[in-house]
């Protein structure tokens, strides 16, 4: 089944807003792990916008489910941060300085070298690597290639497609990308903007989907619906298995 991770990073963006701890990151983490959470995701940036890098510290020590630590790999500050406290999972990502969001995947083939060196810095402290993809089946070679365990999908582009009806377009470049990764072995993990409305068509077409992480959209939906129903009705999602496929 399908594990949800749920990114914080926006409740952390909440919190600095205003100053102070007001929303508690860390409360924040261990509720929602008691929601049902199956893990709790951050990407902290060298700005530290949301997430600080004194948060991941102390999440450490509570994360009682699955932690993925997400960042460039090219700050040696994110590597040495990932170092200092071992998570289940490092999700590598060429973000640019200052970006605003991710909104690409690694070029496999032309960071195949860099890339093979940097995976096995974290495999030798046992981390779980996962490199963040675009649905290319060449990029999904390529990420076999670098020693890499798991690729991470990134679904900007299926989350417009489907959201102007474009259903089948969305989803086939996925599909494709998730055959190939299952033939070669790599786990499958999913995310960006994927949402209550996407993710279940998602999830029922992507065979050997491991993992989403999910942030922005369930915090968004916790606004209106709490943090405890948001994260039930995004695990309800992923559980429904045999549910029909809203067309």
């Amino acid at each position: 089944m399908t594990k949800l991770s749920v990114n914080i990073n926006k409740i952390a963006t909440l919190r600095n807003s205003r100053g102070g701890n007001n929303p508690d990151v860390i409360k924040a983490a261990i509720d929602l792990q008691n929601f049902g959470a199956d893990g709790i995701t951050v990407h902290p940036r060298p700005d530290e916008r949301h997430i600080r890098y004194a948060d991941v510290y102390e999440l450490k020590k509570i994360i009682t489910t699955e932690f993925n630590i997400e960042g460039n790999p090219k700050e040696q500050k994110f590597v040495d941060l990932v170092l200092a406290n071992k998570p289940d999972q490092v999700t590598l990502v060429p973000d640019a300085e200052g970006q605003l969001t991710s909104d690409h995947g690694w070029d496999t083939k032309k960071n195949k070298e860099y890339l093979i060196e940097i995976i096995s810095v974290f495999k030798k402290e046992n981390i779980r690597v996962s490199i963040f993809v675009d649905p290319d089946v060449e990029m999904i070679i390529g990420a076999k290639e670098t020693g890499t365990d798991r690729i991470e999908l990134y679904t900007e582009d299926y989350a417009k497609q489907y959201a102007i009806g474009n259903q089948q377009l969305a989803i086939q470049q996925y599909v494709l990308a998730a055959k190939k990764a299952n033939e070669l072995g790599l786990g499958i993990n999913a995310g960006h903007d994927l949402d209550l409305h996407n993710l279940k068509y998602f999830s029922q077409n992507i065979t050997g989907l491991l993992e989403v992480s999910i942030g922005h959209a369930l915090i968004s939906d916790a606004l209106y619906f709490g943090l405890e129903n948001a994260v039930q009705m995004y695990k309800r999602q992923l559980q429904c298995e045999n549910c029909s496929i809203d067309k």
